[in-house]
């Protein structure tokens, strides 16, 4: 598996460019911004992108990824039940002080159920609403690697005060889903250091059990 995880934008969202080493087909998650960097990275690797998967449609994640497909040629997908923040993009773009990127159309819409591969690469969907009501994480099985988008950080969870977010439903996304997986996996949020499963499920402060 190639993984390389560049922070773009002035909010440093960790965005993934994924690639099977064989087949060289990859998948970028949440292209947020700085896209001539992201392609250097495809172009380092000699990939082909086959899917730009965004993970919530916060500007930060979001912001550049009409530029990639127009680029790219690959379908844009997010679950629909963000498809009404994305209305909201010129308005975010206000709040964070970034330029809006205009009209984001979307390919698809994925939940859980549903998997996104790039060669031999599969990842699971799983729709874990609380950040934003259509927030997504993807699990990579095999590689034991999860994205978390702004769900799961290293010591924290993602904030619940800007449309869309829950509180009750960041953290019952939390517990019957991410924590479900083996404590092993890695997991990559959307801002910051890398964690695992298992140190989150321990000394998170939002997660252990008191």
């Amino acid at each position: 598996m190639i993984h390389e995880i560049l922070p773009v934008g002035p909010l440093q969202c960790n965005c993934s460019i994924i690639g099977d080493e064989t087949t060289h087909e990859a998948m970028v998650i949440d292209p947020g911004d700085d896209i001539e960097d992201v392609q250097a990275l495809i172009r380092k690797h000699n990939l082909q992108v086959k899917q730009i998967v965004i993970t919530h449609a916060h500007i930060d994640h979001v912001g550049g990824a009409m530029k990639l497909r127009l680029a790219t040629g690959a379908p844009i997908l997010l679950n629909q039940n963000d498809y009404a923040l994305l209305k909201m993009l010129d308005m975010q773009a206000t709040w964070v002080g970034m330029r809006s990127p205009g009209k984001v159309e979307i390919d698809r819409s994925v939940s859980t159920g549903e998997t996104v591969t790039a060669g031999s690469l599969t990842a699971q969907i799983l729709h874990t609403p609380g950040h934003t009501e259509g927030s997504i994480c993807l699990y990579f099985a095999a590689e034991q690697k999860l994205i978390a988008g702004d769900t799961l950080f290293a010591g924290s969870i993602g904030r619940t005060d800007l449309p869309g977010g829950s509180m009750q439903k960041i953290l019952r996304s939390l517990h019957d889903t991410v924590l479900a997986l083996p404590d092993e996996t890695i997991v990559v949020p959307g801002h910051g250091e890398l964690t695992t499963i298992g140190a989150e499920r321990e000394s998170n402060p939002f997660l252990v059990k008191r």
